[in-house]
């Protein structure tokens, strides 16, 4: 059966082009917008489309988000070394991407792909140490600590809508599956922002409550979610 639309993987295939640099070229323009769909292309569209020009305009293959992250990490001057902890990690690469820093080129949302120059301009970025420190991930734990706060204190901050998770990781207590954890991650930023987005809450006497206690926010309803 002759096809007569076109997703992005199947004009890339028609194509004969990387899906990465078609998606590549989506980004930066040379291909435009779908005209069969939102996200579908006319036969008619996709035969006009200069393939070559898809490829030169991402003549390397793209890298990971692992890869992107060590090539940041360098250019600060703190490589992540292998076998050891990393200093820098995707969590951050993709908040570059939620920044619009990054495109991701991948279909796969288990991991992203990212254009090596892109990647090399942002690791020239003056602000690049800020951005990294902004994007930082804290667990739970770590956001309480660096409010001065209790773990529960941050629960219910959390449950408030006044801190949201754009990720969490699965932490592993054995070697199975069952003793497997889902733990939120938080952004430095959005963590530093609490405090004086909420005047309203004395932060000294919310500090001061003593463990066992309940917290002076359980009490605060949730704000109510926008229509």
């Amino acid at each position: 059966m002759r096809r007569t639309e076109y997703d992005a993987g199947q004009a890339a295939k028609r194509l004969k082009v990387p899906a990465a640099a078609f998606r590549w070229a989506r980004h930066t323009g040379l291909i435009p917008a779908p005209d069969a769909s939102s996200c579908q292309w006319s036969r008619a569209a996709v035969e006009a489309l200069d393939a070559d020009a898809i490829r030169a305009a991402m003549p390397s293959p793209p890298i990971s988000g692992g890869a992107a992250a060590d090539r940041i990490a360098d250019a600060l001057g703190t490589p992540n070394v292998i076998g050891e902890k990393a200093n820098l990690t995707a969590f951050v690469v993709r908040r570059f991407v939620d920044r619009g820093l990054l495109a991701d080129l991948s279909a796969n949302p288990d991991g992203t792909l990212h254009h090596p120059d892109q990647v090399a301009e942002v690791c020239r970025r003056e602000d690049l140490a800020d951005l990294v420190a902004a994007d930082t991930p804290l667990g739970p734990e770590q956001a309480a600590a660096r409010l001065r706060v209790r773990r529960a204190d941050f629960g219910h901050m959390v449950r408030l809508g006044w801190v949201r998770s754009p990720q969490s990781i699965e932490v592993r207590f054995d070697t199975s599956r069952a003793g497997a954890v889902d733990v939120a991650l938080y952004t430095t930023a959005s963590v530093d922002a609490i405090v004086p987005a909420h005047p309203e809450v004395d932060w000294e006497q919310l500090r001061a409550v003593e463990k066992g206690r309940r917290s002076p926010l359980a009490s605060l309803p949730p704000a109510p979610v926008p229509a």
